[in-house]
């Protein structure tokens, strides 16, 4: 199966403005930052002294991921709000280079808007600040948020408010063991979206690697995706190709419809950057027969 080019977009309170030289120049409503981005190997549109006059804030990247924020005009805004449709996002600087939303995932946002209403089940699995939860939730689903990171559901939950929603299950628990319980349970949802990091820590501080994960991820979430659901996983690890996610959709979806795809933006300056790969897994195929 060939692997196609997905295009996420911008909207009015968001917009990838360039990137290049292992950097990239973003607006986030009214605030504009300069983030370090392994995939913008290329040249910039515009010259590094176009984008320090725009920006508000650089991220200094020290060992670990971790950094600063260098205050490029004084007195620079350190959060925003950002809407997306009748949604209201709360956008603050961090540590870790993060703003509290993953903009790419807009592709994800109007997906769940076109296919989920207020019949089904909505599991968001590694759901960091909830905006897939509030997409769901908007949508009238039955919506559960599970994170291991207490401090990102207290985030979300300040995005459920703002968005003027109620109601979305709070779960804070390790993702697998969560799906893991379900399945037990004989628990099913009608549509899954699961956008793990590379690594991470579990509720009790457990460390892992999606490599290490996706197998089980995919094989438990099988276990609880109803016939008519779909399901969506996005990846963002070197070390997990588009080859390897094929091979296991297809071991453990085999009556199921997929498609693995390049994920992409681009930016204002006609730049392409990549930003993972993005897995779309539908309802049971029609088609097939049990023997």
């Amino acid at each position: 199966m060939s692997i196609s080019n997905l295009y996420t977009e911008h909207w009015g309170d968001y917009e990838l403005i360039d990137a290049g030289g292992g950097r990239k120049l973003e607006r986030w409503g009214d605030m504009i930052t300069i983030r370090p981005e392994l995939q913008a190997y290329f040249h910039s549109g515009l010259p590094f002294s176009e984008w320090m006059k725009m920006a508000h804030w650089e991220f200094i990247e020290k060992k670990g991921k971790k950094g600063f924020w260098k205050e490029l005009r004084k007195g620079a805004p350190r959060s925003s709000a950002v809407h997306y449709e009748r949604l209201q996002f709360h956008i603050e600087l961090t540590k870790f280079k993060l703003l509290g939303l993953f903009p790419e995932q807009r592709i994800n946002w109007d997906y769940i808007n076109e296919k989920v209403s207020s019949e089904d089940r909505f599991l968001n699995l590694f759901a960091y600040t909830g905006a897939a939860s509030c997409m769901a939730r908007n949508k009238g689903a039955d919506t559960f948020h599970v994170d291991s990171v207490k401090p990102m559901i207290s985030w979300a939950k300040k995005n459920m408010e703002k968005s003027r929603l109620m109601n979305i299950r709070w779960v804070h628990e390790d993702a697998l063991k969560f799906v893991v319980r379900e399945e037990k349970r004989g628990k099913k949802y009608d549509a899954i979206i699961m956008d793990p990091p590379a690594w991470g820590l579990g509720a009790k501080g457990e460390r892992w690697k999606l490599e290490d994960q996706i197998d089980s991820l995919l094989s438990t979430a099988s276990g609880v995706l109803s016939e008519r659901g779909f399901l969506i996983l996005n990846t963002y690890s070197p070390t997990i190709e588009s080859e390897t996610l094929q091979e296991l959709v297809s071991m453990y979806f085999p009556k199921r419809t997929f498609q693995v795809s390049h994920l992409n933006m681009n930016t204002k300056t006609s730049k392409k950057l990549y930003y993972g790969e993005l897995v779309r897994i539908d309802k049971l195929n029609e088609n097939t027969t049990d023997f």
